[in-house]
């Protein structure tokens, strides 16, 4: 008969905690890309707009106003968040919608549990 693995967090199985010892330089590298992204205002903002929609997820078209910046600029700060793993891109006709990925947003908190 067969044993099951258990199931991991995804939280678990992406980083060890930055204060759980040293970390292996491609480890340090992942979480510090995921951080970057979120090190700006604007990210940050854009990534709480999505968030706060019911369904976590929002088209291109309605993150421009409330940030007021231009399209282009906008995507642009998308992009780096897609990059980083923090949400993902549906291209639906001419819009692109983005998701939060919750998984990676666990990660990055568990990353710095102590």
């Amino acid at each position: 008969m067969p044993s099951q693995l258990p199931l991991l967090n995804a939280a678990e199985t992406c980083c060890q905690p930055v204060t759980g010892g040293a970390l292996a330089a491609e480890d340090a590298e992942r979480i510090a890309r995921m951080f970057k992204a979120l090190g700006d205002p604007t990210r940050v903002r854009l990534l709480s707009l999505i968030a706060a929609q019911p369904d976590r997820e929002a088209c291109i078209c309605d993150l421009v106003d409330p940030v007021g910046l231009s399209q282009p600029t906008v995507s642009h700060h998308m992009k780096q968040l897609v990059e980083a793993g923090i949400v993902t891109r549906e291209q639906r006709g001419r819009w692109a919608f983005y998701r939060v990925v919750d998984e990676t947003l666990a990660s990055l908190s568990a990353a710095l549990r102590p």
